[in-house]
């Protein structure tokens, strides 16, 4: 490992301490994101109001030294409040671009289920091609830049559900549980001796990465080996999705091929520069869970994604 690599490493764990001082107990959080920005992908975040989901963000963004920008998906939201329009100038008498808040480093989309799927197909071209056409123009975004969507998985009553489509183009899933006590203990406490969320600077939370320490870890991952025996088992991963009964869609190609990226970034975290199965494993379900669809029948019967995929994992053979 390089030592531009070995820094940048060093440099995104010592991020993870910096959320700390301002999320307690969403490591497994805390970790998917970073794993998404090394992988060049986007993050799903699905938890019920109050577990710190836009607390995690704008930590991130602080200890990473980027921009966030928050948006409270609406169903009066129209496209180009998200993404920017033309607004007449009459200085140059004129129309000019506004960019809007998709112009930034990590951006927050609030609830992207309450929008209609006209607003929230205005963040496609903006999450694969990391760029925003208005106009006829195109215009690139910065980088890096990763899309954190939250939803909310206990209130579905006016809400838009994500089509299949754009599920897929979310590198992972991350669900942010209620804290155990103990955690919530050390929540209420902090409280109690003034901490302020709104204030990330007066809870100690401090620029310790940059942009191009993602930069350098984003090319460090890009060269850790995977060995065709793996390949080989992650393509048979997804195949037995579909073909397991209790599922009426399976992984796709692309859900594979993002399997494998986050494998090779959580491989590089922990200090290696080859896969091995357990870090496929430890990345299949949050990768591939909201890629699968149950049949009706199955959820009826109480099954759950997490399941199906857990028997997967027990039934494919582990290459050796």
């Amino acid at each position: 490992m390089t030592e531009s690599a070995q820094g940048a490493r060093d440099a995104l764990h010592a991020v993870r301490q910096e959320v700390a001082k301002a999320v307690v107990g969403q490591d497994q959080a805390v970790s998917g994101l970073i794993v998404a920005l090394l992988a060049r992908g986007h993050v799903l975040l699905e938890g019920v109001p109050g577990v710190a989901k836009t607390l995690l963000v704008r930590s991130l963004a602080a200890a990473l030294s980027v921009e966030t920008r928050r948006v409270q998906f609406t169903p009066d939201l129209m496209p180009g409040d998200v993404t920017g329009s033309m607004v007449y100038d009459s200085g140059r008498s004129d129309f000019t671009f506004r960019p809007g808040p998709v112009f930034t480093h990590l951006l927050l989309a609030d609830e992207i289920n309450r929008t209609p799927p006209k607003t929230q197909s205005a963040l496609l071209e903006a999450m694969e091609e990391r760029q925003v056409t208005v106009d006829g123009t195109t215009h690139a975004l910065p980088s890096p830049f990763l899309v954190a969507a939250t939803q909310n998985p206990v209130e579905y009553e006016g809400t838009y559900p994500l089509p299949e489509a754009q599920l897929d183009r979310f590198l992972l899933k991350v669900t942010l549980p209620p804290p155990p006590r103990e955690d919530e203990i050390q929540v209420l406490t902090r409280h109690a001796e003034g901490f302020d969320p709104r204030d990330l600077v007066g809870a100690g939370v401090r620029p310790v990465a940059t942009p191009q320490d993602l930069a350098a870890g984003s090319a460090a991952v890009r060269t850790v080996q995977v060995s065709p025996e793996l390949i080989g088992y992650v393509v048979d991963l997804a195949a037995a999705t579909r073909v397991t009964p209790s599922l009426q869609l399976g992984v796709s190609p692309r859900g594979a091929t993002a399997l494998m990226s986050t494998a090779r970034a959580w491989a590089w975290l922990q200090g290696r520069d080859y896969v091995t199965p357990d870090d496929v494993k430890a990345l299949a379900r949050p990768t591939l869970e909201h890629r699968v669809a149950l049949r009706p029948e199955a959820e009826l019967e109480g099954v759950t994604a997490a399941s199906v995929l857990e028997s997967v994992l027990a039934a494919v053979p582990v290459p050796r």
